[in-house]
């Protein structure tokens, strides 16, 4: 909760009107009940030292006060909660940005969906109706204190202990009782996103395999424990809330008692202690606010907590922000590289060499760590030992921007943003003008089918890419590549979804276009040697 609250700092303002707000409010509900008290005591001839006009008058305004300070106070709740809300999003994009890629491949993304969606939303409960309906609860349940203790020492001790118990007592019991059910709901329903996107993906190969049943039970299973853990956290909940009526009611008895036992004793005036029962049983709601959060809280401190892990995790491969620059491109080399993924080696004493203006080739098995190669020269990993340097400086030293600035990285699974096929290749350079926007296209092979589009290069892609074939994404990544026009170009099996016409259409455009380029290219077809300078072999980690 104190992390929490450290993110709320920027708007401290707004929560301390909302405060201020929604004790007056409270104060206003309060002294409706009192001041009406005070009224008929003074009707009956035992006055408390307010007259029953003042009173009555006392009555109407607190009436009249309290719907527009409720309000303010509900909209400043909620102008803070949404807020800081936007302030969280900012964070936890800013942060994906940080940690990827090295750390979100292995990251289920369902759960991560779950996390930066509805956890964050859930924290509006933390922002709007816990933080300062805490704070307001404190001053009034203080201010009520002193009030009944002016009457009676010992109803103001009875009042200060009824405050403590609702408040504070109850809450920790019901968050206590609630032990992690919070998080394994969280975590249950990040679970369950992960295989819905999973099964959603491959829905045409369950279909075609006839494995619809199966995922359907699987995910009947999921639910079912979803919603047995969720049940508990519910029944907990509602122990809770009917536990804080009963203790409520108990403390207004036991006020009561005592009052009418001062009496009896000449110890409190009939009428101080009438004003004293009825400010004890007016002002218990700031309270229960509170104390109704208890186990319902649970799932929003562990929404809170996921999300805080999140930003407070540190990248595999963090930004150098004031390393050196790379203002020409010379050329490239491993020294001794030896690599793993948590603990599994893949890469072992590997040394090579990319001179400019050269194409290497680099060929092997599947899984023998060509690919990691390729994201090691881009330094979305560091390497165990050994060094990566770019044109003669270690990768681990030189400035992030610039780094990416001379390299251009084609993966061999071409993601596509929905938007347009414009949209999706001036990823690459936002600012390119049609012209150079055009002769990316026509370098990647793809002018003609462009052309033969009803709305050309504004056509839309589709989610995922799915209006497009396998090769035609590809050739867009391609095209986004010659965009960017870096004179440092790693390309990741760039033919591996292309037939042969459209292969050599691409390794033709990659030969045609190479000047003032060095291209390391990962493709264990033989096509790929006729436009290659070099051969590199990687078979079990290690390089011939």
């Amino acid at each position: 909760m104190a992390r929490l609250v450290v993110l709320t700092r920027p708007l401290l303002p707004v929560m301390t009107l909302a405060v201020i707000l929604g004790v007056a409010g409270f104060a206003a509900a309060i002294f409706l009940t009192v001041l009406a008290a005070c009224a008929l005591l003074d009707i009956v001839g035992a006055s408390v030292g307010i007259a029953a006009g003042a009173a009555v008058v006392g009555v109407i305004a607190c009436g009249v006060l309290r719907g527009p300070l409720r309000y303010g106070e509900q909209l400043c709740n909620h102008y803070l909660a949404f807020k800081v809300l936007a302030i969280v999003r900012d964070r936890v994009f800013a942060k994906l940005r940080q940690l990827a890629p090295a750390r979100l491949e292995g990251k289920d993304k369902g759960n991560l969906v779950s996390l930066v969606t509805s956890d964050v939303e859930l924290l509006e409960v933390f922002y709007a109706h816990t933080l300062s309906p805490a704070l307001i609860a404190l001053v009034v349940s203080a201010g009520m204190t002193v009030l009944i203790g002016a009457q009676s020492p010992v109803l103001g001790a009875i009042a200060l202990s009824s405050f403590a118990l609702v408040g504070i007592v109850l809450p920790w019991a019901a968050s206590k009782a609630s032990g992690t059910g919070g998080r394994d709901v969280r975590e249950g329903i990040g679970a369950m996103n992960t295989y819905v996107l999973d099964s959603l993906r491959g829905l045409s190969e369950t279909l075609q395999f006839g494995r619809a049943s199966d995922r359907s039970r699987e995910l009947g299973r999921r639910m079912g424990e979803l919603a047995v853990a969720e049940r508990a956290l519910k029944g907990r909940t509602a122990i809770s809330i009917a536990a804080v009526s009963a203790i409520v009611m108990a403390c207004d008895m036991a006020m009561l008692l005592a009052a009418a036992w001062l009496v009896m004793a000449g110890a409190v005036e009939f009428g101080g202690a009438v004003v004293a029962v009825a400010a004890l049983m007016s002002s218990f709601g700031p309270v229960i606010a509170v104390a109704n959060l208890g186990s319902t809280l649970q799932q929003t401190l562990a929404a809170g907590s996921r999300v805080l892990d999140l930003l407070e995790e540190e990248p595999a491969t963090p930004d150098v922000a004031q390393g050196a620059e790379v203002e020409r491109f010379e050329g490239a080399k491993a020294h001794g590289v030896s690599f793993s993924y948590g603990g599994e080696p893949v890469l072992e004493d590997v040394s090579l060499s990319v001179p400019r203006g050269s194409v290497v080739q680099i060929a092997g098995r599947s899984g023998s760590g060509k690919s990691t190669l390729l994201k090691l020269l881009m330094r979305f990993w560091d390497v165990g030992s050994g060094s990566i340097e770019v044109s003669g400086k270690d990768v681990r030293t030189v400035s992030t921007t610039s780094l990416r600035d001379v390299e251009g990285f084609m993966t061999q699974d071409t993601h596509l943003f929905a938007g347009t096929i414009r949209d999706n290749i001036l990823i690459a350079r936002h600012d390119a003008d049609d012209a150079a926007l055009r002769e990316a296209v026509c370098k990647a092979s793809l002018d003609s089918f462009i052309d033969e589009l009803p709305r050309g290069l504004d056509t839309p892609v589709g989610e995922l890419g799915d209006a497009l074939s396998g090769g035609e994404r590809q050739r867009l990544g391609l095209a986004r590549v010659f965009l960017h026009d870096a004179p440092f170009v790693l390309l990741d099996e760039p033919t591996s979804n292309l037939d042969a016409l459209s292969e050599a259409a691409v390794l033709r455009a990659l030969s045609d276009n190479k000047a003032g380029k060095t291209i390391v290219l990962v493709s264990h077809r033989p096509s790929a040697a006729t436009i290659a300078d070099m051969r590199y072999s990687v078979e079990r980690g290690r390089v011939s």
